[in-house]
């Protein structure tokens, strides 16, 4: 920024500036290599103390002194205008630096957000394939649970053969004394199904312990899905279906083990029930004797329960294969779910590298986004510290300040268009400030003020005026007049398109700023009073656009009132019997602008459709006062909009169009006749030449703030007329017409408008 300078440099710039170095014996003058300005840099105090700062004058009235004392002040503005020039080119390529660096880290943020998204893929791949394995593995779980079911419903119709043998034996035990001669071959057929229910007792302890060995495998693969469910949880907040489901599996789970209880009750009664067969076998034993006679019944139950026994084997095996093949496929899922935390802990790891790469990238593109809008906003107070240098260089020098604005090609001149004949200079110097023309293979250069682009809007053009309109608050006389041939767009410069509210002109612009600024003034004690008058010059005669009998003498053919032109000793122009209304509003002001629109003569040529055959003159002179510190303010506001020059082998001028643009022409030659006395700084200026020139004395030669736009059409068939127009522009541009000075008087008891 300008003020971050530091003191060494700014005892350097200041001492520079005001036309000296350091007393300081061991300092050496500041050198001046590398640029124009030798490396000073200026502080906005430097500035702003540059720009207060007033000639001192031995002799006052030497106007040698004057001029040596302003050129040498202009050569420190230069200098100071140069620097700012630097400082603006620096800060231009650092700002494309930056962007290019933001463009880039946005690639790279691009790049990363894309990593992310695979990422995040590859783990919703991951989750879906463990929800796979964990449904199979509960289908698996559901399977053994009908198997477990199966060998209960196949242990409960051993206990139901086991309760026909009781009756059996209770029924045998009548007869046992006729079974004693086959007692040797009974004794063997109870110890055989002694051994057989040994072995039926040792099968269910084994099923028991490969159960329980289950049990504890399903827990351990509980345990480790539960801590990958919770590993995945903290990467992804979807997986708490999941949990459900294992809860589920939990529930299924605790029902097992109370399944597995009972069994273990059912296999302690069983036991208490062989112990009970042990008893009956010792009683069957004492009566031996009684069961010789129901052997054959006896061996045919035994047969039926040898088959029993045959399928309860058949079934064991089954189980026994059921349960390795579920080991083994317990055994691929415990390797599964090591990779996949291995695939957790590695997605984790590369999220986390994305991650602070990603916030990284982010805390630069912030830190270059903050440096972007430091030299933005250095760039531009930059370019208003220049604006305002170079405002008052031309106070300085008194000259016209000249607008130049290109209006666009019209749809109907597209087709008839050959060839751009404009074109906008965009180097440094000359970047909204030069135009070039071409004619006949020849270039010509013309630089000014401002130059306005064809694509231009109306605001943007206003922007540049605004601070100009604004000082005829503070009490200055403003003149702004839009000058150009017929068709270049002055009328719309000013007065813009009816009923479009963007495409408004510099006149009811400029009025809203006025009484918008009016309004905030209350505050600190300001009272403004305003008058409004407006007129036009046609034939070299003036009308009284707001008269109410206008239209009454229009049409009885009289000329009406005859109106003349005053000066007074301070400078001020009076229009004599001219209508002043007083007004306190922009909505009275635009109602006005109508009415007066509705009055002015214009009229239809081959160039234009509606060309202004008049000059039209609106003024708006602004009386204020401050109560709190009694200061008086008087100033004016003058909105000029030239009638266009035209040729008449154009024009096709004929009857009283003819005579209109005799007038016209006139007038604008008289008008270059004064620009160029006032150019030559000749000793007598023709104002009398023309009632034009005769009302705009004061801003041509007096002590006003002027403006001229001059307006240009994009045509290549009126390049002659452009021509002619820029080298008018640029003699109006050289011309000087002394400083500009406040009006601080007090309002006098005649309230007639004055024009300067």
């Amino acid at each position: 920024m300008v003020g971050t300078a530091t003191n060494g440099r700014r005892s350097q710039a200041f001492t520079f500036v005001n036309g000296g170095y350091d007393m300081n014996p061991t300092s050496a003058p500041p050198s001046n290599a590398g640029s124009e300005c030798g490396g000073i840099e200026f502080t906005r105090e430097d500035v702003e103390a540059l720009l207060r700062e007033k000639p001192k004058r031995k002799d006052k009235f030497s106007l040698k002194e004057k001029c040596d004392v302003l050129t040498e002040y202009i050569k420190r503005l230069k200098l100071c205008i140069k620097w700012f020039q630097e400082l603006e080119v620096s800060y231009e390529s650092e700002q494309e630096k930056l962007q290019n660096r933001l463009e880039k880290a946005e690639l790279r943020c691009g790049e990363t957000e894309i990593l992310l998204k695979s990422k995040e893929e590859e783990l919703t791949s991951i989750i879906e394939d463990l929800r796979k394995n964990n449904d199979t593995l509960q289908e698996k779980f559901t399977q053994e649970e009908w198997d477990k079911l199966a060998a209960m419903e196949s242990l409960a119709k051993e206990r139901e053969a086991k309760l026909n043998i009781e009756r059996s034996q209770n029924s045998l035990s009548e007869d046992l004394a006729k079974a004693q001669r086959e007692l040797s071959s009974a004794n063997q057929k109870i110890s055989s199904l002694n051994d057989m229910y040994k072995r039926l007792q040792d099968y269910i302890a084994s099923l028991q312990q490969y159960n329980s060995k289950l049990h504890t495998d399903l827990s351990t693969a509980e345990d480790e899905l539960k801590s990958v469910e919770k590993e995945k949880a903290i990467m992804v907040e979807n997986l708490s279906m999941l949990r459900g489901q294992l809860s589920m599996c939990k529930a299924s789970h605790d029902e097992a083990v109370k399944q597995r209880d009972s069994l273990v009750n059912e296999s302690a009664s069983l036991k208490m029930e062989l112990q009970q067969v042990r008893d009956d076998r010792d009683r069957l034993l004492n009566q031996v004797e009684t069961l010789t006679a129901e052997v054959v019944k006896y061996k045919e139950s035994t047969e039926n329960s040898s088959s029993e026994l045959d399928n309860l084997k058949t079934k064991a095996n089954d189980l026994e294969e059921k349960c390795q093949s579920q080991s083994s496929e317990i055994k691929t899922l415990k390797d599964q779910l090591m990779l996949a935390k291995e695939k957790l802990q590695v997605s984790d790891l590369s999220a986390v590298e994305t991650r602070t790469e990603y916030e990284e990238q982010k805390y630069l593109i912030s830190q270059l986004q903050t440096r972007l809008a430091d030299v933005e906003f250095k760039l531009i107070e930059g370019d208003m510290l220049r604006k305002k240098l170079h405002n008052t260089i031309l106070e300085l020098k008194g000259n016209i300040r000249v607008f130049c604005r290109v209006r666009p090609l019209l749809p109907d001149e597209d087709s008839k268009s050959e060839g751009k004949i404009f074109s906008f200079p965009t180097s440094m110097e000359q970047h909204e400030r030069g135009i070039d023309l071409a004619q006949n293979g020849q270039k010509h250069s013309f630089t000014f003020d401002k130059v306005f682009v064809p694509d231009a809007s109306q605001e943007v053009v206003f922007e540049e005026i605004s601070q100009l309109v604004q000082s005829a608050l503070d009490g200055y006389k403003v003149s702004i007049f839009a000058y150009g041939q017929t068709g270049s767009g002055k009328t719309y410069t000013m007065m813009g398109k009816p009923g479009q509210p963007e495409q408004k002109g510099l006149i009811p612009r400029s009025l809203e700023q006025i009484f918008r600024t009016r309004q905030a003034l209350l505050a600190q004690g300001w009272k403004y009073e305003m008058q409004v008058s407006m007129l036009e010059i046609y034939n070299e005669t003036i009308r009284d656009l707001l008269s109410t009998n206008r239209s009454s003498s229009i049409e009885n053919g009289s000329g009406g009132k005859q109106y003349t032109i005053k000066h007074d000793a301070n400078g001020n122009t009076y229009v004599s019997d001219l209508t002043i209304v007083d007004v306190r509003s922009a909505k009275e002001v635009s109602f006005l602008l109508d009415r007066a629109a509705h009055s002015r003569s214009v009229g239809k040529t081959q160039m234009n459709e509606q060309s202004s055959r008049s000059h039209f003159v609106f003024t708006l002179r602004i009386s204020g006062v401050n109560e709190s510190t009694e200061q008086q303010v008087q100033g004016i506001l003058n909105l000029i909009d030239l009638a266009g020059s035209e040729r008449l082998s154009k024009s096709g001028s004929t009857g009283e169009r003819l005579k209109e643009t005799q007038a016209i022409n006139k007038s604008l030659s008289s008008l270059s006749d004064v620009i160029f006395a006032l150019a030559k700084k000749e000793d007598h200026v023709p104002f009398r030449n023309s009632k034009l020139t005769y009302l705009l004395q004061p801003c041509l030669g007096g002590d006003s703030k002027t403006l001229m736009f001059v307006n240009l059409s994009p045509e290549p068939s009126s390049a002659g007329e452009s021509l002619c127009s820029l080298r008018f522009a640029a003699r109006v541009n050289a011309c000087e017409i002394g400083v500009p000075r406040r009006q601080t008087n007090t309002r006098s008891s005649d309230s007639r408008l004055s024009y300067g």
